[in-house]
């Protein structure tokens, strides 16, 4: 095996896709100022209790672990920093009203989501902390929506769910909580025979439960959905609230392409409140992911509001048009002062000057030279190539 070679689902970064990727982290991150959020940077490592609470069991197949070497404690290298900024928020900041947080750094899972997923992404988000109410959650998906816009995806397309529908279902219904995880594994695969099949398992299901369970997946499509739900769906108070949420979500955003699916339960362990996913052409799965997780910081001690969104900045990247090469000047090496005062004048004006060291000639491949620095008439001037 040569050195040169990485970990399976592991790859470096080249040159003109790096810089694609840190132009973009600068854009987002300036775009969520103008918002009034404010960025923080958790550490990459820290103990596996905090790093997973709240977060239920899908993060922790996810998480690469090791043994801190000065306390024997179980460390945990971040899968997400969601829980990390929860934490910042409920005991650094401690603020009693709304708090805006926004992050970006690199998170490390322990296998790839799936055969086109890299297992380091650079995860770039945003919460907004303290408001329980419908405004916080329309900020952040008029936020994801900007931020799509601003990195030049093109038609997005927002596909809503609630875990509220299929909570109300369990509270209604002992039987259905008991076998709760093999409902919902069932609900990920839209598998509407196999819930169908719990009626007939002598689980002590309710009849109503099986009939809304199997409707569930059938519940995706165009907004008209919540109306069906609402026809299709016991009249639950917790449910009809959940659909009452999502509807005024849908109402807000009249000019998005949006789907609703109320069979999408994935992140049901920490969801309290309404869920996204926004997808684009160019990408082969969901490139934004969020939603409200109220009870995320119930594990610090201090309960507090919270909805947000993230997404991998190298997926973004990867889905986008290559980045043009950048216009440079070629300049000769050399110590004469006028020289040195011409390059540096030019590189404070925002020019690229790439000198030109004896002896070589450069390949670059994130620069294309089309001027030159030259001496002419005992001054150097920049010309045409």
């Amino acid at each position: 095996m040569g050195n040169w070679l990485l970990p399976e689902g592991l790859a470096d970064v080249l040159p003109a896709e790096a810089r694609r990727i840190e132009e973009l982290r600068r854009e987002l991150l300036d775009l969520y100022r103008t918002y009034g959020f404010e960025l923080v940077a958790p550490p990459l490592v820290e103990y596996i209790e905090s790093l997973l609470s709240g977060m239920g069991s899908d993060l922790d197949l996810y998480t690469c672990k090791l043994v801190d070497q000065l306390s024997g404690r179980t460390l945990g290298v971040r899968a997400d920093m969601t829980t990390q900024v929860s934490r910042i928020d409920a005991h650094l900041l401690n603020r009693a009203g709304v708090t805006r947080l926004c992050y970006c750094g690199s998170v490390l899972h322990v296998r790839p989501a799936d055969q086109l997923s890299s297992r380091e992404l650079l995860q770039i988000g945003a919460e907004i902390y303290g408001h329980a109410g419908f405004e916080a959650d329309l900020e952040i998906l008029q936020l994801v929506l900007e931020t799509v816009a601003t990195a030049g995806v093109r038609q997005p397309r927002l596909d809503l769910s609630h875990p509220g529908v299929v909570k109300a279902l369990f509270d209604a219904d002992p039987a259905a909580a008991a076998i709760a995880g093999r409902i919902i594994m069932l609900l990920r695969e839209k598998d509407a025979a196999g819930l169908a099949e719990l009626g007939e398992a002598g689980l002590g299901l309710r009849a109503d439960t099986i009939k809304a369970l199997e409707q569930l997946p059938r519940l995706y499509g165009s907004r008209d959905v919540i109306a069906l739900a609402r026809e299709r769906l016991p009249a639950l108070p917790a449910l009809v609230a959940a659909l009452d949420e999502l509807e005024r979500l849908v109402l807000a955003v009249p000019d998005v392409a949006l789907s609703v699916d109320l069979a999408d339960v994935g992140g049901y362990g920490y969801h309290s409140g309404m869920t996204f996913s926004l997808y684009a052409e160019g990408w082969h799965d969901a490139l934004v992911r969020g939603g409200r997780y109220d009870d995320v910081s119930r594990g610090f001690g201090r309960v507090r509001p919270a909805t947000g969104f993230s997404l991998d900045l190298r997926k973004l990247a990867a889905g986008l048009t290559p980045a043009e090469p950048g216009r440079a000047i070629r300049a000769p090496w050399g110590q004469d002062p006028a020289l040195v005062g011409a390059v540096r004048a030019l590189r404070q004006a925002g020019e690229i000057v790439v000198q030109v060291l004896p002896g070589h000639e450069h390949n670059l491949d994130e620069f294309v030279c089309d001027r030159e620095l030259a001496l002419q008439g005992g001054a150097w001037t920049v010309r045409t190539l």
